[in-house]
């Protein structure tokens, strides 16, 4: 790819403002502009709604940036991140530019290096990660035997983490796949519900069975299962064993107490890999009961081959109001933590009362 700055004038050979630079970029011919411009020119438009004080303008292979120094100069730094995805046959969408230009504004990453990891390839699709932060986790997951993966909702905590587990299954690092969550609460008190055991937990399982069923063809899923090479199972199934060889999930890790958290990692045997997901700030517990994930990070913080981290907003890869409902509800606990709760309204709850 060739660049080459143009000086003191545009395509037309007009004077350009003081302050204004023209950069024109060759794309190689190795690289389909359909793939680096997105579907109906998505790419490109974003690029244009990233840096709107730079004008740019395509003719055949050549992209000419022109506008303020630094915005140009970002601006051509972006494309030549985009350039090198697009050299991999990766198709570019609007929100993959406006992640990237994000990277990029704050410095935190490549994104050539974020978009071009591939974690896992499954039914015709590539997982991968969307943000610094997923990068971030994902290579923690590879470096670390124990690591938690600390968020919001929507951050691909537990996706990205039964990718990494799927993949580790089928490149033989692994023996087993053990998935497991707090059911219901930390006491894991089922017997209210109707129906069998299985009829009790296989609804809070759902979302990791969900997530299987992206990852491995659905009709292997049962033979894996059978043959105990994929286990899903309330964290209750836990105590007392030892498991080795085996790539370990434990979700939701938030509704877990302090002891169950304990009994979970003790379990860790040899040639195993744990990931621990959950988000601090929805804690389903009993009023008073202190969640396992928020101790845990106070007691092993230093501890060796243990790696924690943490993903915000910025991570979340739903729809974009998620991340701005997670920064609203942030800046709203933080105005009630300095004013304290709100009074109380209508009638008491008793003691022990459930609350609808």
């Amino acid at each position: 790819m060739s660049q080459h700055p143009v000086p003191n004038q545009g395509e037309n050979g007009a004077e350009l403002p003081l302050g204004h630079v023209q950069h024109q970029i060759t794309v190689p011919e190795s690289v389909p502009m359909v793939v680096l411009l997105g579907q109906r020119d998505e790419a490109l438009r974003a690029v244009e709604r990233g840096f709107p004080a730079v004008d740019l303008h395509v003719r055949g292979n050549v992209i000419a940036l022109t506008g303020p120094r630094g915005d140009v100069g970002l601006a051509e730094r972006l494309v030549e991140e985009l350039v090198s995805v697009a050299r991999t046959g990766q198709p570019l969408s609007a929100d993959a530019v406006d992640r990237a230009v994000g990277m990029l504004r704050d410095t935190s990453g490549r994104p050539t290096d974020v978009f071009t990891t591939d974690i896992l390839s499954a039914r015709g699709r590539t997982i991968r990660p969307k943000t610094v932060g997923q990068k971030q986790y994902v290579d923690a997951i590879d470096s670390s035997t124990i690591t938690f993966g600390i968020g919001p909702a929507g951050t691909g905590k537990t996706y990205l983490a039964m990718a990494k587990a799927v993949g580790a299954l089928q490149a033989g690092r692994v023996r087993r796949l053990i998935l497991t969550r707090p059911a219901v609460e930390a006491g894991e008190r089922l017997g209210y519900l109707p129906g069998t055991l299985t009829d009790k937990i296989d609804p809070y399982l759902r979302p990791l069975y969900d997530a299987l069923h992206d990852m491995l063809e659905p009709e292997s899923i049962p033979k894996l299962m059978a043959a105990g090479t994929i286990e899903v199972a309330p964290l209750a199934y836990m105590r007392g064993r030892t498991i080795n060889d085996s790539f370990i999930i434990l979700d939701e890790a938030q509704n877990t107490s302090p002891e169950q958290m304990k009994m979970f990692l003790t379990r860790l045997g040899f040639d195993s890999k744990v990931v621990v997901t959950g988000d601090v700030t929805q804690v389903d517990l009993p009023s008073g009961t202190r969640s396992g994930l928020r101790v845990v990070q106070e007691i092993l913080d230093d501890v060796d081959d243990v790696t924690f981290r943490r993903l915000t907003s910025a991570d979340v890869v739903r729809h974009r109001l998620v991340g701005d409902i997670i920064d609203a509800y942030e800046r709203w606990d933080a105005t009630t933590a300095s004013t304290g709760p709100e009074p109380p309204r209508g009638r008491r709850h008793h003691p022990g009362e459930r609350r609808s």
